[in-house]
């Protein structure tokens, strides 16, 4: 296998004024402030969580969208967008869970929908099979399991003999059909992270498996994938998840097409949430 396939299957993702005014705020996290983008009422709310190297602004459309008729959340995870770094470098799942519980608990959430992307899907799955009757359903965009370990050592190994190029390989990757827009911002934003961070959460993905949590929440469950994000080593793969494919889209198919992600997730609101 080469490196940029297995690091395509690693790849899951990633002022202290409290209110919900829209356009974003921050609020006291564990580990610094963090940013939250928090508008809409009515219905049971929708909470999403972004990629490695991504933030709030991967969900515009989706935010745009549910909040004609309810409220939606989306958070910066520690170290990405307009939330502050951890001083301790603590990027574990359990530490970006702890994130979205100091959101959720701020805000007041008693029972919402979680909607994880990549990195912000283990970090979902963890949160609720803590918290699964605070999580009404759980939508899962293009995660990965855990990483057998003989794949995660090749892939680190060979990362740190030439990090700029493997990691290129990498972004390369994930980005093949990918709207020409949305390549230029995500390819950005993975390019600013810096390598002690990115080499920090790629192993911590590596070491974690998401199946445990995933099989303690027993609530409604969807995976939304990608063509290109359909090998053996995908989480709706691994745990036979009911999922839907959107085509002709990189690893942000929420950002490659917003109008047919959306219909798939009013689709899932409607049939188990509301």
């Amino acid at each position: 296998m080469s490196i940029t396939s297995t690091l395509t299957a690693m790849a899951v993702a990633t002022g202290l004024a409290v209110g919900v005014a829209q356009g974003g705020e921050s609020i006291p996290g564990p580990a610094g402030k963090l940013h939250v983008d928090d508008g809409g009422s009515g219905g049971v709310p929708v909470v999403f969580i972004h990629s490695y190297a991504g933030d709030s602004t991967h969900w515009t459309e989706q935010l745009k969208h549910l909040r004609k008729t309810r409220r939606a959340i989306a958070l910066d995870l520690r170290g990405h967008g307009q939330s502050q770094p951890p001083a301790n470098g603590d990027y574990s799942i359990g530490a970006l869970e702890a994130d979205v519980t100091a959101v959720v608990d701020t805000l007041k959430l008693d029972r919402f929908v979680l909607v994880g992307h990549s990195m912000g899907g283990p970090t979902a799955i963890a949160y609720a099979a803590e918290n699964p009757s605070k999580v009404a359903g759980l939508v899962l965009v293009a995660s990965a399991a855990k990483t057998p370990p003989e794949m995660a050592k090749e892939v680190i190994d060979n990362l740190e003999k030439d990090y700029d190029t493997v990691y290129e390989g990498y972004a390369a990757k994930l980005l093949k059909g990918a709207q020409p827009e949305v390549a230029r911002k995500v390819h950005k934003e993975m390019l600013a992270v810096d390598q002690k961070t990115a080499m920090t959460i790629i192993k911590v993905l590596f070491a974690h498996d998401p199946l445990p949590g995933l099989r303690q929440y027993t609530g409604p469950k969807l995976a939304i994938i990608s063509s290109e994000g359909d090998t053996p080593m995908d989480l709706h793969n691994q745990a036979d998840l009911p999922h839907v494919t959107i085509e002709d889209t990189g690893h942000w198919p929420q950002m490659d097409k917003p109008d047919e992600f959306n219909r798939v997730l009013e689709e899932f609101l409607k049939q188990h949430v509301d």
